[in-house]
């Protein structure tokens, strides 16, 4: 069984930076890929970045990728998520999620952890 465990949320002002990490534990599959997701309140769950494990291929949502940086290091079992300039918009839960293709749809992981709040103030 796989484990993540999301950290390094919190409440901060607008344009401060926050790093999020997401450790991964148990049953590990090399070819997979991490993403990370965020779901703001009332809105459906939105796909942020995603990582293969056994290269540096990255997908990225358009809209985002000028503020959020991905990156993993596999001798930590060990994915972040860096988020500059936050904005009140950012507000969400952040998800880490695992799966087998560098997919941008929820369906496309099949396991997540329990989040990690981020919220931002004006």
């Amino acid at each position: 069984q796989v484990q993540l465990v999301e950290s390094g949320g919190g409440l901060v002002q607008a344009g401060a930076s926050l790093r999020l990490s997401c450790l991964v534990s148990g049953r590990t599959f090399s070819s997979y890929a991490m993403a990370w997701f965020r779901q703001a309140p009332g809105k459906d769950r939105e796909f942020v970045k995603a990582i293969k494990w056994s290269s540096n291929r990255i997908r990225y949502a358009d809209s985002l990728k000028g503020r959020f940086t991905i990156s993993r290091d596999n001798a930590k079992n060990t994915v972040y998520l860096q988020v500059n300039s936050l904005k009140p918009d950012d507000t969400a839960v952040y998800y880490c999620a695992a799966g087998p293709q560098l997919g941008t749809e929820t369906y496309e992981y099949d396991y997540w952890g329990q989040g990690t709040q981020v919220t931002v103030s004006s």
